[in-house]
């Protein structure tokens, strides 16, 4: 039977599950959620509570948590079951597994990724309100529509570069070379720790429309805007970077 106490199941889930920001859905569910499988509060071989419940605690829809199952699913991370006592389950780690892990996080834990986010965030956050505020020439405008365009068509295996070029052009475009060179040294950091999380097409699409929303309210000068979609644009990548790395 289910213990419903603080230090039972639903308690320790309760520490964790909570109803996620609008903007970052999907990413800050599947933080969450891979949280749950990474401390062990649902052990190998159990079930996780079922989607409706899920759904609920994280405040989205079923669609939204599917789409996160899958994802753990594809990482081998969980299981689908069906049946009368099916569900998700949380799949066992076989110890090669386990190996590739740990040396994985040894590499990781090198880095201070909480200092490495904040640090970036402010970093671009301010290089977009400055590009908004100060404006761009029509030459520079066309560099940063561009840069938008290539990661608009690029390939899967082509995005992470041209999204690396996209968020550059902005910090050269800001008018402070010191910022842009501490944004390119940080910006490495950043993708060595997105090259250890697998790329997810629905955070992609998502990625899109806020670059798309971000160049847009630098191009019509609106500073607030700008700093906004910025913040919310780093905010979901954190996200997927903690649920899978911390």
């Amino acid at each position: 039977m289910a213990q419903h106490g603080p230090h039972g199941p639903d308690g320790r889930l309760a520490a964790v599950l909570r109803p996620v920001r609008a903007g970052n859905g999907f990413e800050e569910a599947l933080e969450q959620i891979l949280q749950v499988v990474r401390l062990g509060l649902v052990p190998g071989g159990e079930r996780l509570p079922p989607e409706r419940e899920l759904a609920r605690r994280l405040g989205i829809s079923r669609v939204t948590l599917r789409e996160v199952l899958k994802v753990l699913q594809d990482q081998g991370l969980v299981e689908s079951r069906r049946g009368r006592y099916g569900g998700t389950f949380v799949r066992a780690r076989s110890g090669a597994a386990g190996e590739a892990e740990l040396r994985r996080r040894v590499e990781i834990e090198r880095v201070d990724i909480e200092d490495v986010l904040r640090f970036r965030e402010v970093l671009e956050v301010g290089a977009a309100e400055l590009c908004a505020t100060h404006g761009l020439s029509a030459r520079q405008a066309g560099l940063l529509r561009t840069a938008l365009a290539r990661t608009q068509d690029a390939p899967l295996t082509e995005y992470r570069r041209l999204d690396t070029l996209l968020h550059l052009t902005l910090a050269d475009l800001c008018g402070s070379p010191t910022l842009a060179g501490r944004y390119a040294a940080v910006r490495s950091t950043v993708n060595d720790l997105l090259d250890c999380i697998p790329l997810l097409v629905r955070n992609l699409e998502h990625s899109q429309r806020q670059h798309a929303a971000l160049v847009g309210a630098v191009l019509a000068g609106d500073a607030d805007g700008a700093r906004r979609a910025m913040r919310e644009h780093c905010a979901g990548t954190a996200s997927l970077l903690r649920g899978f790395l911390t």
